[in-house]
């Protein structure tokens, strides 16, 4: 049986308006089509936000905006296999994304779709929230117990108010208050990013919460340049002989060859400055401690 007809089987039993009935069919179908099923969240995210989304990806993915209850229904009848963990975590208006890209890559092009907004009282802040040092233009007066609560240091220049020094004033997940949402805005700062973010995902029958998706890409390439030094460093070590490690082989080889000829005294057209160099260096450590000890050496 598809999950149309399981839809179909199912919306006999209850009565549901025609919409409902369409809507319902459309995501089991969607979910059964596509690999995976995103849900984001619809907080603070602009009308002209999804129709980008829409318009960039129109081959790659579909949304569907749809009440939880109704989207939890036709997930379940389209036979998904996490069905019960992901509709349990379902809650707030939401837009559920149907696709066969990879989400960690759509996380990313959504992330760049960002766009920053005031804030208002009873906002999040996602990440710390700075009061950057520089002359603010507003002119002292009841601002500055503001600034104060705020736990900004100021003073007064030139008619204006300075901000001394940068000033985090929220951290990520604290509350905006009024008053701090206040000051904000006369500082002309646009602190929330407002946009899609991906909540959770199922994709080939694993979930993927939010925390699972989050890929910082500055740490994501720092590490893969510390374990590609690590890995370097280990094959020159084991003397691992790949066009790769080649260079850091023969400079290895190199420099204890050299090491060798200069304990040894071996002299060669290559080595001679060097060896020459090593072995007058040692000559004069050996002409200082003589010194040291009171003999005149002529």
């Amino acid at each position: 049986m598809t999950a149309q007809q399981l839809v179909t089987q199912q919306v006999k039993r209850t009565s549901y308006p025609k919409k409902k009935i369409d809507t319902l069919q459309k995501i089991a179908e969607l979910a059964s089509k596509y690999d995976t099923v995103i849900v984001t969240k619809l907080f603070k995210v602009r009308a002209s936000q999804l129709m980008l989304l829409r318009k960039n990806y129109r081959s790659e993915l579909v949304m569907i905006i749809a009440k939880n209850k109704i989207a939890s229904l036709a997930l379940k009848n389209s036979g998904m296999k996490n069905y019960d963990e992901f509709a349990s975590k379902l809650d707030g208006p939401n837009a559920l994304i149907f696709t066969n890209m990879n989400p960690f890559k759509l996380y990313l092009s959504l992330e760049k779709s960002k766009i920053n907004l005031p804030a208002r009282a009873g906002d999040i802040a996602s990440d710390d929230i700075v009061v950057p040092a520089g002359n603010t233009g507003i002119a002292p007066g009841p601002v500055l117990s503001e600034f104060k609560e705020a736990n900004v240091s100021t003073r007064i220049e030139s008619g204006s108010i300075y901000v001394s020094k940068d000033s985090v004033v929220a951290h990520p997940g604290n509350v905006i208050s009024p008053k701090l949402a206040g000051l904000l805005s006369r500082l002309n700062l646009k602190p929330i990013k407002a946009g899609l973010s991906i909540f959770m995902a199922s994709s080939g029958g694993l979930l993927l919460l939010q925390k699972d998706i989050t890929i910082d890409l500055t740490q994501y390439r720092q590490d893969i340049a510390r374990a590609a030094a690590q890995a370097m460093g280990l094959a020159i070590e084991a003397v691992y002989t790949v066009p790769e490690t080649m260079p850091g082989l023969i400079s290895k080889a190199l420099r204890s060859a050299n090491e060798v000829a200069k304990e040894s005294g071996y002299i060669t057209a290559d080595n001679a400055e060097i060896v020459l160099g090593y072995a007058e260096a040692q000559a004069k450590s050996v002409l200082d401690a003589v010194s040291k000890k009171g003999y005149k050496v002529e």
